[in-house]
């Protein structure tokens, strides 16, 4: 039988090892407590404004799309001639004057060449109307070429912080509004090379291959889950999902919407896309602009998605949460 010393020794050391356990356990709930839940957009709408298909207003090869979430309106990329997002928003009976945050996918003149119109007709109604505009690093690199400079997003820079406005420099991902979240520059986790260009570009690291280095996107929060508008998708639609699904884990990918340079794509290029597709759980698709209308009817039959869920977008066509996607008199 042990003694009362014994015991006193046995009790105290048990009572220790208690105590250290407590003490580890509020350590670790200290350290790694619950992670804060991501803010949701509870109402979306979002209207192509620039794109090549069109039974209302001008149709160019060009990008642009107005995202409404929450009572916050951005307008994502500004199209391709100077004048084509203005009329088509006046057509459509859309005052994009209120709006004062533009995102700019990347450097391209398709994206970008109708801010400059944009930002100074609009000002005239209100000076803070597109005076932020939201950019990943990189945008601004020079692209050297036999015939000069290259990137129009130089000059534009000048013009457009002459008028007042703000570039807003994003290296990775961050909320702009609650629930609203551009991507910044993207991780090529798989080798999709989703661009075109042959040219160089001059970055901190030397001059290397154009892969375009700036291409965002931006990511809606939902209770259905993700919704992505790209403009070109030059980073890979896949590649950007990827980078989605990091910061929003088991989420999975309500929409995609916007363009995703898929139509130089092979069948097996776009089947591999499809498939992806099909594993984040994708149920609505309306792919614009640079995505290819062949590419657009292969990844609908390939996801076994209805006609009125996979479209081609076209100039007036909305998503709207709730509801699907409308998408006009020759899309539908």
């Amino acid at each position: 039988m042990p003694s009362p010393v014994q015991l006193r020794h046995e009790f105290v050391a048990v009572a220790l090892l208690l105590s250290l356990a407590c003490l580890a356990e509020a350590q670790n709930a200290t350290a790694s407590p619950n992670p804060v839940a991501h803010a949701q957009v509870h109402a979306l709408k979002v209207t192509i404004l620039s794109t090549m298909l069109a039974d209302q207003g001008i149709g160019e090869w060009g990008f642009s799309a107005l995202v409404e979430a929450d009572g916050r309106r951005v307008l994502v990329d500004t199209g391709n001639r100077p004048e084509t997002v203005l009329q088509n928003a006046k057509e459509l009976g859309i005052d994009l004057s209120t709006v004062s945050e533009v995102v700019l996918t990347h450097n391209h003149y398709d994206h970008v060449g109708g801010l400059m119109t944009l930002r100074r007709e609009l000002m005239k109604k209100n000076p803070s109307a597109l005076s932020r505009a939201h950019v990943a690093k990189g945008i601004f690199y020079s692209r050297p070429s036999a015939k000069g400079e290259d990137n129009t997003m130089i000059a534009i820079k000048q013009e457009y912080e002459a008028t007042g406005g703000k570039f807003i420099e994003h290296d990775q991902a961050e909320e702009i509004f609650p629930g609203g979240w551009l991507t910044g520059p993207v991780p090529r986790v798989y080798p999709e090379r989703n661009w075109s260009v042959s040219g160089k570009v001059k970055t901190p690291a030397g001059l290397v291959e154009d892969n375009i280095p700036e291409d965002q996107s931006l990511v809606i929060n939902t209770a259905q889950g993700l919704i992505l508008i790209s403009g070109c998708g030059h980073a890979g639609i896949i590649n950007t999902l990827t980078m989605a699904r990091d910061e929003f884990a088991n989420e999975p990918v309500y929409a995609v919407l916007g363009g995703f340079h898929l139509f130089p794509a092979s069948d097996t290029q776009v089947d591999w896309t499809a498939d992806k597709l099909k594993e984040f759980g994708t149920s609505y698709l309306m792919g614009a602009h640079c995505t290819g209308i062949e590419s657009v009817y292969r990844i609908r039959q390939r996801l076994g998605l209805p006609r009125g869920a996979a479209v081609v977008g076209a100039v007036g066509a909305t998503f709207v949460l709730g509801e699907g996607i409308h998408p006009g008199r020759l899309a539908q």
